[in-house]
């Protein structure tokens, strides 16, 4: 057994719910799409009992439908497992996972400039990636974005 088809029959035994909504794309690189209401569990249990302990990067991305989020997180840094969860365009938030990795603020804040999606728990700061003179509820990454009445006037800018 390959040790991406062992991670994923742990995770399969663990929840049954990811049953069939696990694959493994090629060697080392494994998507899970996770429901929103357990991706804490399901992201708690690969932190402390599959010793995911570096994340490489969260992609925030709008299906028109809803956003989602893709956590690339890696076990000793030999397979990146990708956990998705979707999230409501209606009510976009997710809980932040500082907790487990100080690095996700960064990634973080860029969910929330440029999709919009609250990240509940993050705390106060610059704004990142965007300027801070930057409009707010304009988010460039949405697509319905149109970016219409968009005037920045950053300090030192000509107009």
């Amino acid at each position: 057994m390959s040790p991406e088809e062992a991670i994923k029959n742990d995770l399969e035994r663990k929840f049954d719910f990811l049953n069939g909504n696990i694959t493994i794309k090629r060697a080392r690189r494994i998507f899970v799409d996770v429901p929103f209401e357990r991706f804490h569990d399901v992201l708690d249990y690969m932190i402390k009992k599959m010793r995911c302990a570096m994340l490489s990067g969260i992609t925030g991305l709008d299906e028109v439908e809803n956003f989602a989020a893709i956590y690339h997180m890696s076990p000793e840094g030999k397979i990146m497992v990708n956990l998705k969860v979707k999230i409501s365009r209606e009510k976009p938030h997710i809980k932040s996972i500082m907790q487990y990795f100080p690095i996700a603020e960064m990634y973080e804040r860029e969910l929330e400039d440029l999709l919009g999606i609250h990240v509940d728990g993050l705390p106060e700061g610059r704004r990142y990636p965007l300027p801070d003179g930057w409009p707010k509820g304009e988010h460039p990454l949405r697509k319905d974005w149109k970016g219409a009445g968009l005037e920045m006037k950053l300090e030192g800018a000509d107009a």
